[in-house]
């Protein structure tokens, strides 16, 4: 099947030149597209979520010896989140290459975080369908090398490093009230305040109200062990 310019310069940014592109094309088509003569990429995302864990267990494993199961676990998962993925996405213009319907171009679904880190997921499984186990895991120690560098020694996401810190000093979990709403629908931005019983808070905006918990969780975690 002939490539499109647009598909090879993504096989540029991914470092893999498929031998069947098809299978990049299918990765790059959301559901909100397909149809009969045109499937979507959501077996694809199903199996490169599993290949992407596997890779990333393994990098672990290989660059920390000592590391304990308990610490090993969340630097995991901040390196598989769909956010990190979504991430990667954006940063080799995935989003661009984008196969949309209607509905989804006109919301905004070339910036959505969940279908950028879906699309990376198939397009991790396109190319592990194409060439093969060795060729995604290159790929994708390529594309999260620096991630992988510099995850967290203790990569608890910070709504539970928050609460943690408030049960060590005997208090109540923190609480997360949304303090506004702006945006149009389709580009919401949520403003969470979180709250500590002993009185301390902190806000933040995202796009979403997990983002913008956990970016609040993170300031007020940083304002009071600083203060500590």
């Amino acid at each position: 099947m002939k490539r499109s310019a647009e598909l090879a310069a993504l096989e540029q940014r991914l470092g893999h030149r498929f031998d069947r592109p098809e299978l990049l094309r299918r990765a790059l088509t959301h559901a909100s597209i397909s149809g009969p003569n045109r499937d979507d990429n959501q077996r694809l995302e199903f199996l490169g979520d599993r290949v992407l864990g596997l890779v990333m267990a393994e990098a672990l494993l290989e660059r920390d010896s000592s590391a304990s199961e308990g610490q090993l676990a969340p630097r995991f998962n901040a390196l598989v989140r769909k956010e990190a993925c979504a991430e990667v996405a954006r940063e080799i213009g995935i989003g661009e290459a984008l196969k949309l319907g209607r509905s989804e171009r006109l919301s905004g679904g070339r910036r959505k975080m969940a279908l950028l880190g879906d699309a990376m997921e198939a397009v991790i499984a396109a190319v592990y369908v194409d060439a093969g186990f060795e060729a995604a895991r290159d790929m994708i120690l390529r594309l999260w090398n620096g991630r992988i560098d510099s995850v967290d020694e203790d990569a608890r996401d910070p709504k539970t490093a928050l609460q943690e810190w408030a049960q060590a000093r005997g208090q109540e979990p923190p609480a997360y009230i949304q303090t506004d709403r702006s945006g149009p629908d389709h580009q919401p931005v949520f403003t969470i305040e979180a709250r500590l019983a002993s009185g301390e808070t902190a806000s933040a905006k995202a796009g979403s109200k997990r983002q913008a918990e956990q970016a609040a969780a993170r300031e007020l975690l940083d304002r009071v062990e600083g203060g500590a």
